[in-house]
Parts: structure tokens; sequence; C-alpha cells
């Protein structure tokens, strides 16, 4: 932003500088300030009255990685298809902040895209056991229905380290898939078998992995034994 000093247009005498010198200090002062509001300053702790008052669940925990692990065979396949979407990017943020906007933005993304996809077994839809892709004609299991979640939210701006694909044993012994939200109050589970974000913890799954924040492998949860797909709508 550019600033002028203009001299008066009556008796053709300049401003006073001390007068001057005020104005550029407000102007500066005005500038910062409007700086800092369009790039979205650090955003204060969410204090638990706030968090009650804003419809925010608890605060939870993280589920803590292990070891290295290896993703199901569907993701590999999925990751030679769309390498973007499996691309880490150590500079983005790991978690992101539960304000009140991100939780309407996360429970309203979770709320539509179950509404809007017609589940569907890989068998029927493409003939194969198990295959991760994006229900672009309407139709989808687990896995794809997490994976629009992921896209529509990083179309809002979540980063995407925030935002990673995960395995769990569901509440009938099955493969299943969810998306985990790593938040500043813990994880957050998007699931195409409830509209509720839960905390992980309250989901009643058996977590097994997820993938990584560092880079493309994927690592442990709760030592979990891996199922060798998730196809389960």
């Amino acid at each position: 932003m550019r600033y002028a000093v203009f001299r008066s247009v009556g008796d053709g005498s300049a401003f006073p500088r001390g007068h001057v010198t005020r104005r550029l200090r407000r102007a500066a002062h005005l500038s910062l300030v409007g700086a800092t509001l369009l790039i979205g300053g650090a955003a204060a702790p969410v204090q638990p009255s706030q968090a009650r008052s804003a419809g925010l669940p608890e605060a939870g925990t993280a589920a803590d990685p292990g070891a290295p692990a290896r993703p199901v065979a569907a993701w590999n396949d999925f990751c030679l298809r769309y390498p973007s979407e499996c691309a880490v990017d150590p500079g983005e943020p790991a978690l992101v902040a539960l304000t009140p906007a991100m939780w309407h933005t996360l429970t309203t993304v979770n709320r539509r895209v179950n509404a809007r996809i017609k589940p569907i077994t890989d068998m029927a839809h493409w003939g194969v056991v198990d295959r991760w892709d994006f229900p672009d004609d309407g139709f989808g299991d687990c896995e794809d229905i997490q994976l629009l979640k992921r896209r529509m939210l990083i179309e809002r701006r979540l980063p995407r380290r925030a935002l990673r694909m995960t395995v769990v044993i569901d509440e009938i012994g099955e493969g299943h898939a969810v998306l985990m939200v790593r938040t500043d109050r813990g994880d957050l589970i998007l699931d195409n078998k409830t509209n509720a974000v839960l905390p992980w913890q309250r989901t009643g799954y058996s977590f097994v992995k997820r993938e990584g924040q560092d880079g493309r492998a994927w690592v442990s949860l709760n030592n979990g034994a891996s199922p060798v797909t998730t196809a389960n709508r």
C-alpha cells in the first residue's frame, strides 16, 4: 500500500510537521492491523467454556504413531494413479486449530458427503475386491468416501498433512477406512458410518495404521493387526 503526503490546497501552506507525523504513524498502525487480519494472526487457544458454548468436543488425545507400517495394496495402486494425493509436504502444519469455524467445516463436509455418496462394494462397483478411488460417479465404499472428504477439506484450505487416511478394525471385525483429522484438541475421525465427528478413542474401532506425516510410509497405531483390504461399505 502506498501513502502520499499532500499539501493543503487553500493558502498553499504545508500541514504542520507534527500533524503529518501523527497521520503517518496512525496509517502505519492501521496498515499493520489490516495485514494481520488478512494473513490470519495466531488463533488464541479455545478455552473450555468457549468450547462448550461453540459445541466443540471435549479436548482429546492424539493417536500416537508407532513403527513404520505398510499400507494396504490398494493404496499403492491409488498413489500410482494420483501421486499428488500421496505426497507429504513437511512444511505444512501437522495439526489444525479446532476453532468453531473449523468444527463447522468438518461436521458439514462429513455430513454432506455421507448423504451424497451411495455405498457400494468395490466388487460391485469396479469388479475387484479392493480399489481406492474418488467416488465421482456418486458411488463408493468407505475409503472412496473418505478420500472425497479429504479432497473437499483441502479445497477449503486445510493442510493435507493434517488429514490422514487411516485403517481400523470396525465393530464387526472387518477392515474399514476412516479419515483422521489431527487437531490441537486431539485426533478426530470422519466416518461414512456416522455423521458424528468423534474423537478417535470414542469410535469403538481398533486403530491399526495411518498415513505418516513425514513421508509416504505409513505408521502403526496401537500395534494392531493389519487387515488385507478395507473393502467395507
